[in-house]
């Protein structure tokens, strides 16, 4: 009796789709217009690099100058992992954001909402939300 139960468990187990959250994996143009963020596996989690800088510093190079580290200041924009450790958590992904415009880390949330990405950085209770839409 106990087995036709259980095989029945497994069965729908095995039909229903595991709820996952939505990939975020592409080119993305940031909220303010001013970096292509490319989003990608790195070694298990996402990250987010970025992939072009289209509003840099209005003077000096572009470098992570505001770096609270005086050993990563000279650093380049381009290439620089703004998001780090994303993993899927519901129906969305969680992790870290780095604003190199502020030199400080966030936390974050990142979703899929229709064809954006809703990007959410948080220090305690207080979140700043930014939409970012596909790059071409």
């Amino acid at each position: 009796m106990i087995r036709p139960i259980l095989a029945a468990i497994a069965a729908v187990a095995l039909a229903t789709p595991l709820l996952a959250a939505p990939p975020i994996a592409g080119r993305w143009l940031t909220a303010d217009g001013g970096a292509v963020v490319a989003i990608g596996d790195c070694g298990g989690a996402l990250c987010g690099r970025i992939a072009k800088v289209i509003k840099g510093p209005p003077t000096g190079p572009w470098v992570d100058a505001r770096n609270p580290d005086p050993k990563l200041k000279n650093r380049p924009l381009v290439g620089l992992a703004i998001l780090t450790g994303m993993t899927a958590s519901g129906d969305g992904w969680k992790g870290s954001i780095y604003d190199p415009k502020t030199g400080k880390t966030y936390r974050a949330v990142v979703a899929r909402d229709g064809a954006n990405l809703k990007v959410q950085g948080c220090i305690a209770i207080f979140c700043q939300t930014m939409t970012w839409t596909r790059a071409g």
